[in-house]
């Protein structure tokens, strides 16, 4: 009976050109399988073959346990017990008693096939999912196999993968043997099913089907620096030249834009806009906004962001339909863009140039002609008056350095005034703070420091808000905010 084994693992393994460790693995499995049908109860029955002379032998096995995890006398084995059969055990290993070994030849021949080649099969799969990934192929052409609830089944070689609805190109209508091409999502080795996930409305998607398209790309001649797309209606992507001899937008689009027509046609008839890049951020944004025309862009480096002006009959044409344009725009380029028109950002500017004005007016404590020219000359804030370099105010024509030195110590004054009732603020709200089971001063006074400095604004606040505002984990928070609302409920 052992030289059978033998035989039928060797016979096996070349048939199905697979490692003879799978199909001794695949045995043991169908042995034990069969074994445990003598028993009534629940048992884990374990078999070990010897890989040489085909001999097997069975075990019964319980895992060892504490006793808080402890389930089922069939399965498992406290640890005291355990300990004393052998002294040396440790929590998760097992115990086993031999069995009486069942006779290969009894086995259910049906079942103990089933068990084999199920084995079997998910080795062949397992290999040449593993192929697959060492040739790290991102791009995937195949055919559509079948339909599964709104998912497409898509095969190409020997492997099946799983094209979930949501990452379909909306609208698109894929029909059995369609061949189509998406990106490699991710591998999820825990699926029972396909394990292959793809996406067709990813950005890489686009930039691997322009490197396909040009093989300027793959010369590193050309690269794509960034790729932003509204899948199945709209996409932009911002190219570079490595060579100032190549014309990226030209190279891109193609002899009469056969190139991009390619892209266009994979992706159910998406258009793309190919846009140039460039170093400078507000250049880029212009590039990336095209074809509506830009009058002016203010930069806040702080926030990110960047405010556009265009004329009134650019307005529609620069913010697109729904918002798309520059919302490509915005997802390219990385920057968060607003745009307005000429009246908008006078409007805007007016306003801020009024709220400017009026806190140097109250802080500074001078009239409006000296406001006037400290917001015309670009200062915004106090902190510029008070600790921009002295030379750079005595550029200012209409200021004398006495003038100068008065308002930058006037600017420092007010903002020690400031800084002096803030902590005020702080020491005022962590008295009731701190009068709540749990907090301690440090927590108080962040929370305090950034506006929350009662009991009553910490329990209106959600745990989440509670952790971004003190870095504490989501437990503390919780039960920080439940104390908070105790009197709620009182």
């Amino acid at each position: 009976m052992s030289r059978e084994i033998l035989l039928l693992v060797d016979a096996l393994s070349r048939e199905k050109s697979v490692d003879k460790e799978v199909v001794f693995e695949a045995l043991e499995s169908a042995l034990a399988s069969a074994t445990k049908k003598r028993f009534t109860d629940e048992a884990d029955v374990r078999v070990s073959i010897d890989h040489n002379t085909g001999e097997y032998e069975s075990f019964r096995r319980w895992e060892v346990m504490d006793d808080e995890t402890f389930e089922t006398p069939d399965m498992h084995i406290k640890l005291e017990e355990a300990q004393k059969r052998n002294t040396a055990i440790q929590l998760g290993e097992f115990i086993e008693e031999p069995l009486e070994s069942i006779d290969f030849g009894r086995i259910g021949a049906q079942a103990a096939k089933q068990v084999i080649f199920q084995k079997i099969r998910d080795a062949e799969r397992e290999q040449v999912l593993s192929d697959f990934m060492d040739r790290k192929e991102h791009l995937v052409s195949g055919t559509v196999k079948r339909l599964e609830r709104g998912s497409a089944i898509i095969e190409f070689g020997k492997i099946e993968a799983l094209l979930p609805r949501e990452q379909m190109i909306p609208k698109e209508n894929l029909r059995v043997g369609d061949r189509v091409k998406s990106h490699l999502l991710r591998v999820d080795r825990s699926a029972r099913g396909p394990q292959v996930i793809l996406s067709r409305i990813s950005n890489e998607l686009l930039v691997k089907l322009f490197e396909l398209e040009v093989p300027e790309i793959e010369e590193n001649l050309l690269e794509i620096i960034s790729a932003a797309r509204d899948p199945g209606s709209r996409a932009k992507i911002a190219v570079q030249s490595h060579d100032p001899r190549i014309d990226p937008i030209g190279t891109c689009v193609g002899m009469r834009g056969s190139r991009v027509q390619g892209v266009t046609n994979e992706l159910a008839g998406e258009r793309v806009d190919i846009i140039l890049w460039a170093e400078d951020p507000a250049t880029y944004v212009i590039n990336a906004l095209a074809p509506a025309e830009v009058n002016s862009i203010v930069v806040d480096e702080e926030k990110h962001s960047m405010d556009v002006v265009v004329e009134e009959e650019n307005l529609a044409q620069a913010i697109g339909r729904g918002g798309q344009n520059v919302r490509l725009a915005s997802e390219l380029t990385g920057w968060e863009l607003n745009i307005m028109t000429v009246e908008q950002s006078s409007e805007k500017h007016n306003e801020e140039f009024s709220k400017t004005r009026a806190v140097f007016i109250e802080k500074l404590d001078v009239d409006e002609e000296v406001a006037d020219i400290l917001v015309q000359e670009g200062f915004n804030t106090l902190e510029e008056v008070a600790y921009v370099p002295l030379e750079e105010m005595l550029e200012i024509e209409s200021f004398d350095e006495a003038t100068v030195n008065e308002l930058r110590s006037r600017a420092r004054n007010a903002l020690l005034n400031a800084a002096i009732a803030n902590e005020e603020k702080v020491e005022h709200g962590i008295e009731d703070l701190l009068k709540l089971e749990g907090m301690d001063e440090q927590t108080a006074r962040t929370l305090a420091a950034k506006g929350v400095a009662t009991q009553d604004q910490l329990a209106d606040l959600d745990a989440d808000e509670l952790v971004e505002l003190s870095g504490m984990d989501s437990e503390r928070a919780n039960t920080l905010i439940m104390a908070a609302r105790a009197p709620w409920f009182a």
